[in-house]
């Protein structure tokens, strides 16, 4: 969510069982609109909380054009010094999945995944996908941006014609956006993942009718696997949609209808729901 309109949205989003306190709320808007300044950013806005034992790690983001690929993720656990996320690694991205520890609150700790986890180590089909020998250590801040990226590719939506990707490939906001209506926000295809495709490009193409490609470039939410993974549910009269992921306990969506109002946030312990399929 937008970090200048983070109290309002609170406001909303405590509609759909969302809660943040609010003397965080007051001090989260205010160090982001400074991180806002300081990085020069277009856009800052406020991921969510995942919360760990001796402190919570709270995610912000921002980007100067391009949404999709230029996003800067930074992280702070007093809601007030923001610390640069570090990229994504192949051994965090391997590991993450496998650490069924909480998280600690301290980003220099360093756990061995094989100690907390005694199924470990995989076996060789994983170890087929992963050259070289198998990483057993995973630093806790190495782990957060990996469990961040995590989330965002599989439940991090934006509603259709939010964004516009432009004729020299750039991925921005759609200045024209107005939001969609009850009728399309009751179909899940109306609302996309912001990330980079996965499905062919024609997809969309052979699906709508109404289809343009300038904002179909991504994937919907409708094709999602198993059927059911998505709790779509209307508020305040029909005047707000939120959708929450079945998979990552903890990530809402939510678009106010007919207005260009829309954000996501998490706020959870990190732990993804692999029963999904046998809970829909």
């Amino acid at each position: 969510m937008e970090c200048i309109r983070l109290i309002d949205t609170l406001d909303l989003l405590g509609h759909a069982g969302v809660c943040v306190g609010t003397e965080n709320s007051q001090l989260l808007q205010n160090s982001l609109i400074i991180l806002q300044n300081e990085n020069h950013f277009r856009k800052c806005y406020y991921w969510g909380r995942i919360n760990g034992i001796q402190n919570d790690y709270h995610v912000a983001y921002g980007y100067e054009k391009e949404c999709l690929s230029g996003r800067i993720y930074f992280y702070s656990t007093n809601c007030l010094d923001w610390l640069l996320m570090p990229k994504v690694t192949k051994c965090g991205r391997f590991l993450t999945p496998l650490a069924v520890t909480r998280f600690e609150g301290d980003p220099s700790i360093i756990t061995n995944v094989y100690k907390a986890n005694p199924p470990f180590p995989p076996n060789e089909d994983s170890k087929r996908h992963y050259d070289g020998p198998i990483p057993k250590e995973l630093k806790e801040e190495d782990r957060l941006a990996s469990l961040v990226d995590l989330i965002n590719e599989d439940a991090f939506v934006v509603p259709r014609g939010a964004w516009f990707k432009a004729p020299n490939g750039e991925v921005i906001e759609n200045p024209g956006f107005e939001g969609i209506t009850l009728t399309e926000a009751q179909h899940l295809k109306s609302f996309l993942h912001a990330r980079l495709p996965q499905q062919k490009w024609n997809t969309n193409l052979l699906t709508r009718s109404d289809y343009n490609y300038a904002v179909d470039f991504l994937d919907t939410i409708d094709t999602d696997v198993p059927e059911g993974c998505w709790d779509l549910q209307f508020l305040l009269g029909c005047r707000m949609v939120t959708l929450h992921s079945l998979y990552w306990p903890g990530m809402t969506f939510y678009h106010k209808l007919n207005s260009p109002h829309y954000g996501s946030m998490y706020i959870g312990y990190g732990k993804k729901n692999l029963d999904v399929p046998f809970m829909v």
